[in-house]
């Protein structure tokens, strides 16, 4: 027991850097949604800030938050070449990527896909099917025939399937 090392002991020492960790105010300049990145400008009037992340790693998935140019956020510097947005005060998009799963809202709607497909089209293919329905009638009498099979019923089943495959 003796011999075993201070975990605590090598866990500070392994994060043991000159560099403080602190966080600042600042209002959002530009947004560069490809790089997932921000420029900023302090509210303290020290000055602009480029770059700033808005995901750890920008090729991969996961959440990312874009604010609105000229909201607030918090950046957080975690040495003095990095820094991350941590809190943001207006959002401009919502983006969520957990492959092969991609959600995104910003205001002119939301979008929800699953690889090629996407929640649009298949409500749109479900209600050009609607606008289709067609019924075979029982008797040759058009006025009292009853209506007992659907002529595009395989339109609905290829649907149907969609949905079971998209939605859980």
């Amino acid at each position: 027991m003796e011999n075993e090392p201070n975990i605590a002991g090598v866990i500070k020492k392994i994060s043991k850097s000159s560099d403080e960790v602190y966080a600042k105010v600042c209002e959002v300049l530009e947004v560069n949604t490809e790089d997932k990145t921000i420029d900023v400008k302090p509210i303290d009037d020290t000055a602009e800030i480029f770059n700033v992340r808005l995901q750890a790693e920008s090729e991969t998935g996961g959440l990312v938050l874009i604010p609105k140019v000229g909201s607030m956020v918090l950046v957080v510097f975690l040495n003095k070449n990095n820094a991350a947005v941590v809190n943001t005060s207006e959002i401009e998009k919502l983006s969520l990527l957990i492959s092969p799963c991609k959600f995104e809202v910003d205001n002119t709607g939301f979008l929800l896909q699953k690889e090629n497909e996407t929640l649009k089209k298949i409500m749109i293919d479900l209600v050009g099917a609607v606008k289709q329905m067609s019924f075979t009638l029982t008797t040759p009498d058009t006025i009292n025939g009853a209506t007992t099979l659907l002529n595009n019923i395989s339109q609905f089943t290829s649907i149907e399937t969609r949905i079971n495959q998209f939605l859980k």
